[in-house]
């Protein structure tokens, strides 16, 4: 990754929340080959009074929405830390607003993650510190997407899969493959829909994996040129028969119950809310090939004003209840175990499959691609930069 931010130490008030840390002289950023030396804590302190977070729709809300959601209030009332959220829409802006210095911490998904590692922008996290990640699902820790080296830099939050969703009524027989948005997309051109981002170059590559082998592609995130390029290809022809890309789920639902799309990738949480609606028949599978997916870790700013605060949020957010009403609001899996005793809805935890790892195994997280190979294959493969540049080619 690029050497972009100069790194910064976060220190608590009135007490020394980090052991220390070290950057990369004065350039400061990691390299490819890690990010930049940061000592995780050792202590947390008392809360320093506030905390400003970066989050998704749905993550933090303190009933300002919905007064029967609130799960802010009681943090605030037992820590003393008055929370502010500014809401991040998209994996770019969230990377963009925490390299302005100004927050505290981010929920941030697996395309963002080791941009933000790499580039010194969060820190790594003593999960010692957060007693609740102890009951967190093993098939969440110490992954690519959200650890270095064994080094946790941050605590899952929640997960769910990239489902293929479809109209029922419109298209039969129901698919069990990649292939109906891919070389099947012409049957319903201009009524295919995909997610809008260059992490979505990974759906393609993850199909291809399977379907020619002769690429090699062994993880949908680790691409050589040649391989990258492959996957543009195969989008580059879906793309004739996509009526439109979505980033915000809700204007998906609409797509789908006004009938102006038919068929294409999405999130339990959006199949949730069109059966609810009952405007449509839609239906949801997890492809034979597998699927692409979203890990999302609560991570420390390097440079957080806060980092007491910070720390009693991650432990907080990832505690039984929090993190049940945060699932079940939002539309996904916990990432705490002992949350599935507490949803309201008390087969939330089957729908989203919570605790089935043999589920979670089908599912390639999302993972920022690097130079050097996330899967550990070598130093050949193609820069989250690269999958920017070639989505924009991919759209026009």
């Amino acid at each position: 990754m690029k050497k972009i931010h100069r790194l910064g130490c976060a220190l608590a008030a009135g007490s020394l929340l980090l052991a220390g840390c070290s950057g990369s002289g004065d350039s400061g950023g990691g390299t490819a080959e890690g990010p930049p030396q940061m000592e995780a804590a050792t202590e947390v302190g008392d809360g320093e009074g506030e905390l400003n977070l970066v989050a998704w729709p749905g993550y933090a809300e303190d009933g300002s929405n919905d007064p029967a959601v609130d799960w802010v209030t009681p943090f605030e009332q037992q820590t003393g830390c008055n929370v502010n959220v500014k809401i991040g829409n998209t994996s770019d802006e969230m990377v963009q607003l925490m390299r302005s210095g100004q927050y505290d911490g981010v929920s941030a998904s697996g395309d963002a993650t080791l941009r933000l590692i790499y580039a010194g922008d969060v820190a790594p996290v003593n999960t010692d510190l957060t007693p609740n990640y102890a009951t967190v699902v093993d098939f969440l820790k110490d992954k690519p997407w959200n650890s270095v080296d064994g080094q946790m830099y941050g605590v899952p939050h929640g997960w769910g899969a990239n489902l293929l969703m479809y109209n029922a009524d419109a298209v039969t027989p129901a698919p069990d493959s990649w292939s109906a948005v891919f070389p099947g997309a012409p049957e319903m051109k201009g009524k295919v829909t995909a997610y809008d981002s260059p992490i979505y170059i990974a759906d393609a590559a993850l199909y291809l994996s399977k379907t020619q082998p002769d690429l090699g592609i062994k993880d949908p995130y680790s691409l050589t040129t040649e391989q990258l390029e492959a996957a543009a290809d195969l989008l580059k022809q879906q793309k004739e028969n996509i009526g439109e890309y979505w980033s915000d789920y809700t204007k998906e639902v609409q797509a789908f119950e006004s009938g102006s799309t038919v068929i294409g990738t999405s999130w339990q949480v959006i199949a949730n809310t069109i059966e609810a609606d009952g405007k449509v028949k839609i239906g949801t599978v997890l492809p034979k090939e597998g699927s692409t997916g979203w890990s999302d870790t609560w991570m420390l700013s390097s440079k957080a004003a806060h980092p007491n605060c910070m720390y009693k949020w991650m432990d907080y957010i990832i505690s039984p209840e929090a993190n049940a009403q945060v699932a079940e609001y939002f539309g996904e899996a916990p990432s705490q175990t002992k949350s599935c005793d507490l949803t309201a809805e008390k087969t939330h935890c089957e729908t989203y499959h919570a605790t089935d790892a043999d589920y979670a195994a089908q599912i390639h997280y999302w993972t920022t691609p690097q130079k050097k190979c996330v899967d550990g294959s070598g130093d050949n493969c193609t820069s989250y930069d690269e999958w920017v540049t070639k989505w924009q080619e991919i759209k026009g």
